[in-house]
């Protein structure tokens, strides 16, 4: 039962109406490099985002282009931001607080969407059954070594383009004395 772990550094995923405000009519964002995650990829733009208490300079922009802008930061991040930032899944940023967002061409004050990234795990449907686990079930993930922990309250995302890994955010990752690759071991809850 054990897979490997990412760290997620703070980073935006935009609104196709964001990219073209922060970086002109028309543009299209450029890749920098691939993601874990099928279709995923970093890209090469960075943004700056200001708080009510403080900023955040050069936060890289992930791709494609989302429906909606969502910015996943840290603890610490949202403690230099100013704002209180909650922990969600991905995707729920409804009454999430906002900070204002500028780019070489342009700004936006963008009203929601700051959150600290539910743990998660990223499975394919295949992995989702060999590892006996559901869609949107909670799990508890262990860590091996000098500093050892349990992460409590693991959200399973299984789909069928989803490539097997669990994210946590750098900070989290960072305590728990882990790297990129290194592999976890999942505990079913019950």
């Amino acid at each position: 039962m054990k897979l490997p772990i990412a760290l997620s550094n703070r980073h935006m995923h935009l609104s196709k109406e964001h990219i073209e405000t922060l970086f002109g009519e028309g543009y299209e964002l450029t890749h920098f490099k691939d993601l874990s995650q099928p279709g995923q990829f970093a890209c090469q733009e960075k943004v700056d985002i200001i708080g009510p208490k403080g900023s955040l300079k050069g936060v890289r922009v992930l791709g494609p282009a989302r429906k909606s802008t969502q910015i996943e930061v840290s603890y610490a991040d949202a403690r230099v931001l100013g704002l209180d930032a909650p922990v969600r899944e991905s995707g729920d940023i409804k009454g999430s607080p906002g900070a204002k967002l500028i780019g070489p061409k342009g700004e936006v004050d963008l009203e929601e969407g700051i959150i600290i990234a539910s743990r998660h795990i990223h499975m394919s449907l295949k992995d989702a059954e060999a590892f006996g686990v559901k869609d949107m079930e909670i799990v508890n993930v262990e860590t091996h070594g000098d500093r050892g922990v349990v992460f409590k309250n693991v959200l399973v995302r299984a789909h069928e383009n989803f490539a097997l890994e669990m994210h946590v955010d750098l900070e989290e990752g960072n305590a728990a004395g882990v790297a990129n690759g290194e592999m976890v071991e999942l505990v079913k809850l019950g």
